[in-house]
């Protein structure tokens, strides 16, 4: 890993102190990385109303976003006191997912760490949140981060799916263990490994009225044997423990949740892949639990989507 590489933390415009800013300070602490942090302000507003003339604008939003960095330096006293290397920057932007992905592209980022917005259930299906954008967008490990019981996580799970019948990152799996293990190595936390599988790949279209249930239940046992191979498969070539490792049935995203709540997880690791048939870039479990976790998650991307 390059030396000059460091965590960016988007910190909010509302200038409250939220959890990812004690977890990108923990992560650095042992990763040994300098933080780089940003604030993106806008106030629309003020820039529309046409309530001031441009001059009084100007001053206002200078006044604005020097308060703001003012706040982002008392905030890095602390980082500091603990040995961390901190800049601080505030960008008056009306776009910041635009922003982000430059900073993304000219600086080396190791990690982005940002709070889970929770926004209305009303306000996310009239509009795409800017976590979301990320989702798709951002080529970096992404740690969206929530209230969490522990600055350092101490119980980590990968959300791995082996089983796929047209599956177009060879290894990725892999590399999701990979990250979860040595996250959970910087941070001396328990590693498990979750494969939350369902039928869905079974096609009930062949399956009709008056069917016979015999053949479906052939096939769905047939289905379940592939997809233990697969879990078993992988699980062995990582070097996986007995006790780590779980196969759930379910819908993933309800198993990945209730498995995260009932173990007092803190962080979850997972992949987010590009549906070609969707015309999108991330997988629909990450987006159907990022607001629905009791933990935090860590986002992988593919190295295909990284260039």
């Amino acid at each position: 890993m390059s030396e000059h590489l460091r965590l960016m933390l988007l910190a909010p415009s509302t200038m409250h102190h939220p959890a990812a800013f004690d977890r990108a300070t923990a992560l650095a602490k042992i990763r040994g990385e300098p933080i780089h942090i940003v604030a993106f302000d806008y106030v629309e507003g003020l820039a529309s109303a046409g309530l001031f003339s441009d001059q009084a604008l100007a001053r206002f939003r200078q006044e604005y976003v020097q308060h703001h960095r003012q706040w982002l330096e008392e905030q890095a006293l602390s980082m500091r006191a603990a040995g961390i290397e901190v800049t601080t920057e505030v960008v008056w932007v009306e776009n910041p997912l635009k922003e982000i992905l430059l900073h993304l592209h000219e600086q080396p980022i190791d990690m982005l760490i940002k709070d889970i917005e929770h926004e209305s259930l009303l306000k996310r299906a009239m509009f795409t949140s800017l976590d979301v954008h990320l989702l798709r967008e951002c080529s970096v490990p992404l740690h969206f981060v929530c209230k969490t019981r522990n600055a350092l996580p101490r119980k980590i799970v990968a959300a791995v799916d082996p089983f796929h019948p047209d599956d177009q990152y060879k290894g990725f799996n892999d590399r999701i263990i990979y990250e979860a293990l040595k996250l959970g190595m910087q941070c001396k936390a328990e590693v498990d490994v979750l494969y939350a599988h369902d039928l869905s790949s079974l096609d009930t279209s062949e399956f009709t009225w008056g069917t016979p249930l015999f053949p479906a239940a052939s096939k769905a046992r047939s289905l379940f044997d592939v997809q233990v191979a697969a879990f078993d498969e992988m699980i062995e070539r990582n070097g996986i423990p007995a006790e780590s490792q779980h196969m759930i049935m379910g819908h993933p995203a309800k198993v990945l949740t209730n498995f995260a709540a009932a173990n007092n997880i803190d962080v979850i690791v997972m992949g987010r892949v590009h549906h070609r048939s969707r015309g999108n870039t991330v997988g629909s479990t990450v987006e159907q639990i990022l607001y629905k976790m009791p933990s935090s998650v860590l986002v992988i991307t593919p190295e295909e989507l990284c260039g």
